[in-house]
């Protein structure tokens, strides 16, 4: 079985699971316009956010729906970069006005609700073309979901005071089943942003307790996945929760080392700044 296959079941429980989380967070907090998530976005921003994503993604899988009515929206979609994701929210956010916790939390349910309704019967390995041309799984885009509905609320719960558990294994989905088969279908233009490459070709091995080993290859620009027992340059052994936290800058990497969420080892560690310089997440 492919990893998309094997792990369907569990991406579709995740990301209901996170909704109904995120929603009953969202909807715990008193002043949700008011209240800042992160430096620039407020609780309702966060929501707002995290709907668009849902709504973006019923387009996606449902030729039926259309893409969420802002101008530009397509080619910027096209033409986006790791690097330039802020931009393409900053566009989304302010077209979509509606920042009603309530409301919003109601069309996030409805829009999941859709999203699983409509993949229902979906092969979890079919492909469609996501932000700068990359090609997801549709078990990738629940996983992204899902990952997008956990790091957000962890923004909200660390600004509200309230608890927020990660599953382990529901976070593993995002890099298991979005980032690690993305590379190996075509990660388009995502990784295009203009800066220095590597000198030589770089092969990093990932792997935690939920997932099984993935070596990624970087050599002139491009990713790739290598076949099983390819020897890396690097090994990062990691905990999901912490890792995908640390992957979109909610903390540091030297937390991460620190506490072990994170360990680095190999034949050649040092080449691995090299690698993610180029191979990194967004941080909103």
């Amino acid at each position: 079985m492919t990893n998309a296959q094997d792990r369907w079941p569990d991406a579709r429980a995740a990301v209901r699971q996170a909704v109904h989380r995120f929603t009953t967070l969202v909807g715990s907090c008193p002043a949700p316009t008011r209240t800042l998530a992160t430096k620039a976005w407020s609780v309702s921003d966060t929501a707002a956010h995290v709907l668009s994503i849902a709504l973006l993604y019923n387009s996606l899988v449902d030729p039926d729906v259309p893409l969420p009515a802002v101008p530009g929206v397509e080619a910027a979609l096209k033409h986006t970069t790791v690097d330039t994701v802020s931009a393409l929210n900053v566009l989304v956010l302010s077209h979509l006005t509606e920042r009603d916790a309530d409301v919003l939390c109601r069309e996030l349910l409805e829009a999941v609700d859709r999203l699983h309704r409509a993949t229902e019967h979906s092969d979890p390995d079919g492909v469609v073309r996501w932000l700068g041309g990359a090609s997801v799984t549709i078990a990738g885009l629940l996983a992204h979901l899902t990952n997008e509905l956990l790091i957000h609320g962890w923004d909200i719960a660390r600004a509200t005071g309230r608890p927020w558990p990660m599953p382990e294994a529901d976070a593993a989905l995002f890099f298991h089943l979005f980032f690690i088969d993305m590379v190996r279908h075509d990660h388009g233009v995502l990784i295009d942003t203009g800066v220095r490459q590597p000198a030589r070709r770089v092969a990093v091995a990932f792997r935690s307790a939920y997932t099984p080993e993935a070596v990624v290859v970087l050599e002139n620009g491009r990713c790739t996945i290598a076949p099983p027992g390819t020897p890396a340059d690097a090994r990062i052994t990691y905990r999901p929760a912490r890792f995908n936290l640390m992957l979109f800058g909610r903390i540091s990497v030297f937390s991460a080392v620190v506490r072990r969420d994170v360990v680095v080892g190999g034949p050649r560690p040092w080449l691995l700044p090299g690698f993610l310089r180029v191979v990194h997440m967004p941080n909103s």
